[in-house]
């Protein structure tokens, strides 16, 4: 993924991320809570492998393509994250989220991109 890439994908999750994709979203924060939703999303497009790291006493989750950590959630903290690079998986993920949540993000990204998928 290259920085126009990261870019675009950044600004379609913002776009993207509301209180039905993360009962924790807030205006001011619109990427709370919206890690594991959007380590699973992003992991569809791009592929590569979940990541996680301890933040205070809650898992955050993250991801890794090519190498190299992406972590589009991390606007969320107000301090800056000391990264574990634990690895990960979509169940894991999927604790942080639900499946109603999942489905909205991937269709919104989904429209944004123009993209098709197999569910």
């Amino acid at each position: 993924m290259d920085h126009v890439q990261r870019k675009q994908i950044y600004e379609a999750l913002i776009k993207s991320w509301s209180i039905e994709t993360s009962s924790k979203w807030t205006i001011e924060n619109p990427a709370k809570g919206q890690c594991g939703v959007t380590a699973l999303v992003v992991q569809d497009i791009y592929g590569g492998e979940i990541k996680k790291t301890k933040v205070r006493e809650a898992w955050h989750f993250y991801n890794c393509i090519d190498g190299q950590r992406f972590d589009f959630t991390e606007a969320q903290f107000n301090e800056k994250l000391n990264y574990m690079d634990i690895e990960s998986n979509r169940e894991e993920a999927f604790a942080d989220t639900n499946e109603k949540q999942y489905s909205i993000l991937k269709e919104k990204i989904t429209k944004e991109f123009k993209l098709s998928f197999d569910s």
